[in-house]
This record gives C-alpha cells, structure tokens and sequence, in this order.
C-alpha cells in the first residue's frame, strides 16, 4: 500500500517565496517549511526588533499546523536559524510563549543570512493524530 502524502497550504499564513510547500504530511508526520516573520498580507517582514520577528513567525507556524489539524504542542523537533547568535536569548523568550512544556527537541544555529534578510527562520517536524507523551529521567 503507498504511504500517504498531503500536501499543507494555508491562506492564514504567509505563501511560499519560492517553489516549496507551507508543509507536507507523510503519514501522521508534519514537516514545515522554515517560517519568516512575515505578513501575510503585504508579503514583507514585520517592522520591529528579534522578538517582534520571531513572535510573527511562530504565529505563522501556528497557522500552519492548525492547517494540517496538530499544534504545538505535538511539535517533536524545532530548528532555529537566526543571522546574529546574540539574538538567542530574546528569540528564545518569544518561543517560550509557544512552547511552555514537554518541549521539542531543538537545533539553533547562526546562518550567514536568510531568505529576504531575516532575522529569524523557524522550521518543525510534528506528530499528526493522538499523541502519548512519556517522560524518562535516568
């Protein structure tokens, strides 16, 4: 039997700026595209500092897995590229707002610049469907 794969796009978040999709499910894992601050009404960052930026690509993010019918807190891994590491601890505070327990793995790193000199890029893979979360501490 083939494995089945749905495509995510969402008119609640910002369209692709290039030839990918907002996201794509491989049966019940969602892989999302690197958000942006942007809107997604005028197609460009939102003015502010970091944590404006940040705040406005997490909100996007959101859209997006509320589209594939998960949230986040069925998110199981986040990068985090960023073009100033000294940005880390205020791109870290806005997450926290999003991602309050049971924590995804994540990756953080400087990039030397992102798509439309962003600040802040954020991608994910999620669970789709129920989800048991189990903790063990050695």
């Amino acid at each position: 039997m083939p494995l089945l794969r749905k495509i995510i796009n969402t008119n609640n978040a910002p369209r692709p700026i290039a030839p990918y999709n907002q996201g794509v499910v491989l049966e019940s894992t969602l892989y999302v595209s690197g958000c942006l601050g942007l809107d997604k009404d005028t197609m460009k960052l939102v003015e502010g500092d970091v944590s404006t930026e940040t705040r406005q690509a997490l909100r996007n993010l959101g859209h997006i897995l509320t589209a594939a019918e998960t949230s986040y807190d069925k998110v199981i891994k986040t990068t985090i590229f960023m073009s100033d590491i000294n940005d880390f601890a205020a791109i870290n505070q806005v997450y926290n707002e999003f991602f309050t327990k049971d924590f995804p793995a994540r990756s953080a790193v400087q990039v030397a610049k992102l798509p439309l000199n962003a600040r802040v890029e954020i991608e994910v893979v999620a669970a789709v469907g129920t989800l048991k979360t189990v903790c063990c501490k050695h």
